[in-house]
């Protein structure tokens, strides 16, 4: 029956509430024409041929069938409505006009029109029956003025009650069919608001309804995932109390252009969510980055679903993508960083081989001509002096790229023995001290011999003294000073080299010790070098689970302090971690144990890979 009465239904009827009421309409006059047709031969039988009245009475009762017809095939509900109210109308007037005029019982069916009109669901087909039904009265009541209508027969007493109680029946057949009709209607409504439940748990993006002024008036499960609070915290104002400061006007400014644009508005903010701190557990601010999507909340016509709801919201947490921004924008800096160091590294070198070779190719050609030699030994000495000189410096640039290389990628080894520190200073010193005085420096030393018992590398520590040295009376000026200072304190020994030299400017300070950066990087510059001594002192510094701090003052000077564990150890490690402890390394050594091994010099090693 459902199948076929899904095959009367026009086919542009799409909606189920409105196929519903479609249905409603043609099973309802089916079956009044039904009966109607049925009950034909029977009065065929009993009665006779019927009068032209008792005609017009048939007629209209099977009359259902055409609107039937109408609505199957044009799909127009308050047509074939008014066409049925209209015949239905006819006939109660009709048997009432037969049946008494204004005091037949037969009226009472007026009452079903406008009932009857409520499964259009339209005010309009309700105020038309009804008023089909108040002009069927007074059809029947101007008639029965003017004498047309016959007399009243005799009545029997059960035929009002009878009338009555078909009406009532009839009534309330369509209640209880409008009562079906909202019930499936809830449970239609609930299946919807489940699906769509079941769809905002599935994104998991907040979704939250918002008025004209802003406010919160509805909020998705979702807000407890984003915000680890319940979702009537967000109620409210309790959403824009959550944004932060500086975000508040690009939020409004988003929503408001929502309410009035068609398109969606898209904005970016930070959002202040309810954090717990591992340590205390105490609830403490936190900022997360969110992307909120808004649109108006209206159908294609522009107008409102709700009034009290202005525009829909949907809200992402994004976070992870701002870091991966970050991320990224640091590896572009590092990236553009690598590039200019190489640079930086590719002028440097040529500048620097560049001098020296041409020193050496210089000289060795007078040297090697017959023609060019100077005939004075004195001079001969002095330009392969130069020569020799200009090769040490490049072997020492080849030595300290080599060095920097091993540090930078793990492979420098250090041999960790317990040794004089003060020894090392003063042979650093000495080996500076001519250099210094070239210089017309003065080299001061304040620390005394044999009190600084430490346990490191003493080639990388040597090489940390000479690099400090040399930069300082590099960039002092003649008539300065150059301090190298030695102290124990606690369990670090800590190594000052101070200068009166020309200082450091403070928007440099943070890339000092940056592979083949100088302060002035340029041709022109006025110090020879690669600028990669202060990197090497902080990669063998870093070896030794130290730490290194440079402070300086242009035009007054500069001082670096050298901080080293005295045992070889990281500050934070326990006595059994790596390295030596002092106390023990004294002791084994008076004793003369062995325990840690020899090297080729007979020292007490132990060895470190980076």
């Amino acid at each position: 029956m459902r199948e076929r009465l899904a095959g009367l239904v026009h086919a542009s009827v799409a909606d189920d509430d409105e196929r519903a009421r479609h249905e409603h309409f043609i099973v309802t006059r089916l079956i009044i024409a039904f009966v109607a047709l049925a009950a034909l031969p029977l009065y065929l039988a009993m009665f006779g041929v019927p009068s032209l009245t008792q005609t017009l009475v048939l007629a209209f009762l099977a009359a259902p069938l055409g609107a039937v017809a109408v609505l199957s095939q044009t799909g127009r509900l308050g047509l074939a409505h008014s066409l049925s109210s209209a015949s239905f109308a006819a006939l109660i007037t009709i048997l009432a006009s037969i049946s008494g005029g204004a005091s037949s019982p037969a009226l009472i069916g007026l009452v079903a029109l406008p009932v009857q009109a409520l499964s259009t669901g339209s005010p309009r087909m309700v105020v038309g029956a009804s008023l089909m039904g108040i002009a069927g009265a007074v059809i029947v009541a101007a008639l029965q003025m003017l004498g047309i209508t016959p007399a009243a027969a005799a009545q029997s007493a059960l035929v009002a009650p009878l009338c009555l109680s078909a009406a009532i029946g009839y009534v309330a057949a369509e209640v209880l069919a409008a009562c079906r009709r909202a019930a499936a209607g809830k449970a239609v409504l609930a299946r919807y608001a489940a699906r769509d439940q079941v769809v905002l748990e599935t994104i998991g993006d907040l979704v939250t309804w918002h008025d004209r002024t802003g406010a919160v008036v509805f909020v998705s499960a979702a807000a407890e995932t984003l915000i680890g609070a319940p979702a009537r915290c967000l109620d409210g104002r309790g959403f824009f109390e959550r944004v932060n400061v500086a975000d508040r006007p690009a939020f409004i400014k988003a929503l408001t252009d929502a309410v009035f644009c068609p398109g969606p508005v898209t904005v970016q903010f930070r959002l202040n969510v309810a954090a717990r701190s591992a340590a205390a557990g105490e609830p403490s601010p936190e900022f997360i980055w969110v992307e909120m999507t808004v649109k108006r909340a209206a159908d294609a016509n522009g107008v409102l679903f709700d009034e009290s709801c202005a525009v829909v919201a949907v809200t992402r947490d994004i976070t992870r993508l701002k870091q991966h921004e970050a991320e990224l924008d640091r590896a572009i800096a590092q990236a553009d960083s690598a590039n200019e160091a190489k640079s930086r590294f590719l002028a440097t070198v040529s500048h620097e081989l560049r001098t020296p070779l041409n020193a050496i190719i210089g000289f060795s050609e007078i040297l090697a001509s017959p023609a060019l030699s100077p005939l004075d030994q004195a001079r001969q000495r002095e330009y392969a002096h130069i020569v020799q000189n200009s090769g040490r410096h490049l072997l020492e640039m080849v030595n300290m790229l080599l060095d920097m290389s091993r540090i930078e990628s793990g492979n420098f080894e250090l041999e960790l023995e317990p040794f004089d520190a003060s020894d090392v200073l003063n042979d650093c010193c000495d080996l500076m001290q001519l250099k210094a005085k070239d210089a017309e420096l003065e080299l001061r030393r304040q620390f005394d011999r044999n009190d600084h018992l430490l346990v490191a590398d003493q080639r990388a520590c040597r090489q940390i003294v000479l690099n400090l040295i040399a930069n300082a009376i590099k960039f002092t000026p003649a008539g300065g000073d150059v301090s190298v200072t030695a102290k124990v304190t606690a369990n670090t020994f800590v190594l000052t080299v101070a200068d009166t030299g020309i200082g450091i400017a403070q928007e440099d300070l943070p890339r000092l010790g940056a592979p083949f950066f100088q302060a002035r990087s340029s041709y022109d510059r006025p110090y020879e070098g690669t600028g990669l001594g202060l990197s090497v002192v902080r990669g063998l510094v870093a070896l030794h689970h130290g730490a290194i701090t440079i402070d300086s003052t242009p035009g007054e000077g500069t001082c670096v302090t050298v901080s080293l564990p005295l045992d070889g150890r990281r500050p934070d490690a326990s006595p059994d971690g790596r390295g030596l402890d002092i106390r023990r390394a004294m002791s084994r050594i008076a004793r003369g144990s062995a325990d840690y091994g020899k090297d080729s010099r007979g020292s007490e090693v132990v060895k470190r890979r980076a």
